[in-house]
């Protein structure tokens, strides 16, 4: 029997460099060349406009007295301050918290308090949230904050609130040989992020990476896409997260491509006209960002051929979105790449030489120096190649730990250094991976297991369908029954009959969904992450099942 097991190839050493010490050799290398677009900033930075701009920030840290170790949050969407913030925290050895942009004033209490936060920096708002006002509600709650800085030239309330301005002045009265001197202590292993994790149920956990960790992770997919300082990269995925922060920038500054960023968050049009216009050689999304991209109606009249390459991650990618993006969208390169923030985040990710067939079906098998296995869920022995099982990663990528949570810590990574990712998934004899879901979203219908992803590809074949959710609703006779969210491609129309009977040819008659909605629009997370517990708590809510929710099993 071969067993689900695959490491990818050791392909030379690991890069020993802090996140900073990355920065200052791309200044050295490719000094004068773009390295970042802020384009709804209207910010252009060269290698070394960046760093010195990094240095500025990094000795204003110094003057507040940051040290080794502390902990600066980060709450604010896409903008040019963000980077330059996270390569200066860097710099002077504190780890940075990203703050996700929609959290509400009880979330960002838990965040900052848990991960014991000296200094936020701020914008002063993102879409509907009023930051500053939800800090002044909160101010009293946070008694560890000892400074927050605005971007922008509104302060917050509080008497020892900055600008970023300001900070930026209190370079002057820190010479350059103090930053030299922090720098040279800092080790590569050292913590230097913390990134929470979204759940649906507790408090987030704090994945915290090295700069071992995100450098390296960066620096293997720039290599899988064949980077150089050709490419230019558009990052319409969120920085506070693994994929913009992490393969997005990092990607780009150990190879000197191009960081360009469309817009604050991401917008269909902002991020094709982007892709025209600057040129665009690589394109990151999940996979709701590309169908909103596809189904754009100023889509068909843009010419998109300078793209070539791209990664499509972040949650299960639709067999036809990817065709797609292949064929109309001109990314003939374009790679499927899978992991989580707590492995920096890519394990697995297509090969951009693999077959059109392979690149749309498979998340690709593991990076160079990273191990890959699937186990059996409750004995932890490693399954069959073709037997479905959870996937584990191990390597240089694994995290830390959840900051000050050991015991989730050990509940995640086994003794052996394993990740338990809580994904299932199946493993080929070649070592490509398919994920099936996850072992929470599976559903049990009358004793059936339903993988709500097999569904899903089957609805996406329709020619009406643009987007699909599937997941599991309470049922007293069957324990679950399985519900289909459904938005429909502008100008086509279908009825949920109509559908049913398109499942009812392709699937086993137990997999075809019951309850139908049409929708616009998933309930999904600033990442761009559907969030499927929501829209379970809606349809018991709008179906009258909470009888059924309420009834306690073994």
């Amino acid at each position: 029997m071969e067993l689900a097991y695959t490491a990818g190839p050791v392909d030379g050493a690991l890069l020993d460099v802090t996140v900073g010490g990355a920065l200052r050799s791309a200044a050295q290398r490719w000094g004068d060349a773009e390295a970042l677009v802020s384009r709804h900033q209207d910010i252009r930075l060269s290698w070394l406009a960046l760093s010195e701009a990094a240095d500025a920030v990094a000795k204003g840290l110094l003057a507040l007295g940051i040290e080794r170790g502390d902990r600066i949050g980060i709450w604010a969407p896409t903008c040019a301050e963000w980077t330059i913030l996270q390569f200066a925290s860097a710099r002077v050895g504190a780890i940075l918290v990203n703050v996700n942009p929609a959290y509400r004033p009880n979330e960002l209490v838990f965040a900052l308090n848990h991960a014991g936060v000296r200094v936020l920096v701020t914008a002063r708002r993102f879409k509907t949230s009023d930051y500053h006002a939800m800090i002044a509600e909160s101010r009293g709650d946070l008694p560890q904050v000892e400074r927050v800085i605005a971007l922008g030239t509104e302060k917050t309330v509080g008497t020892d609130d900055l600008l970023w301005s300001d900070l930026v002045a209190l370079a002057r009265d820190v010479a350059d040989e103090q930053l030299a001197e922090r720098e040279a202590v800092l080790d590569t292993h050292d913590p230097i992020n913390i990134q929470f994790t979204s759940g649906t149920t507790g408090n987030p956990k704090g994945a915290t990476l090295t700069h071992h960790n995100v450098v390296n992770n960066g620096a293997a997919i720039a290599s899988v896409l064949g980077y150089s300082t050709a490419d230019r990269v558009c990052i319409p995925v969120p920085l506070y997260h693994c994929f913009g922060m992490g393969i997005g920038n990092l990607g780009c500054v150990t190879t000197g491509a191009t960081m360009v960023y469309p817009g604050e968050s991401f917008e269909a049009v902002a991020t094709l006209r982007t892709i025209v216009e600057e040129g665009i050689t690589s394109i990151y999304g999940v996979p709701t960002m590309f169908i909103a991209m596809l189904e754009c109606p100023e889509f068909t009249g843009l010419d998109t051929s300078t793209l070539r390459t791209g990664v499509m991650a972040g949650a299960p990618c639709p067999v036809e979105v990817m065709k797609r993006v292949v064929n109309e969208m001109h990314a003939a390169e374009v790679t499927i790449a899978y992991g989580m923030t707590e492995t920096s985040p890519v394990s697995t990710v297509t090969r951009r030489t693999d077959g059109l067939d392979t690149r749309c079906s498979t998340v690709g098998t593991a990076l160079p120096n990273v191990e890959i296995k699937i186990v059996d869920a409750d004995t932890g022995d490693t399954v069959a190649v073709g037997d479905k099982g959870e996937l584990c990663s191990r390597g240089y990528l694994v995290m830390r730990g959840y900051w000050n949570d050991p015991a989730a810590t050990a509940a995640a990574i086994d003794a052996d250094g394993w990740m338990h990712t809580g994904d299932l998934a199946v493993m080929a004899d070649d070592g490509y991976c398919n994920i099936v879901g996850r072992a929470k979203d599976m559903l049990i219908r009358g004793g059936e297991n339903i993988y709500p992803r097999e569904v899903e590809e089957v609805l996406f074949e329709h020619p009406a369908v643009a987007g699909v959710q599937v997941f599991g609703v309470p049922d007293a006779k069957m324990g679950e029954e399985v519900a289909a969210w459904v938005s429909l491609r502008e100008g086509q129309a279908v009825t949920d009959d109509e559908l049913r009977a398109f499942c009812r040819d392709r699937l086993a008659h137990f997999k075809v969904p019951r309850y139908w909605k049409f929708v616009d629009e998933f309930p999904m997370t600033v990442t761009g992450k559907v969030q499927k517990f929501k829209m379970r708590d809606i349809a018991v809510d709008e179906l009258g099942l909470h009888d059924a929710a309420n009834i306690v099993t073994a």
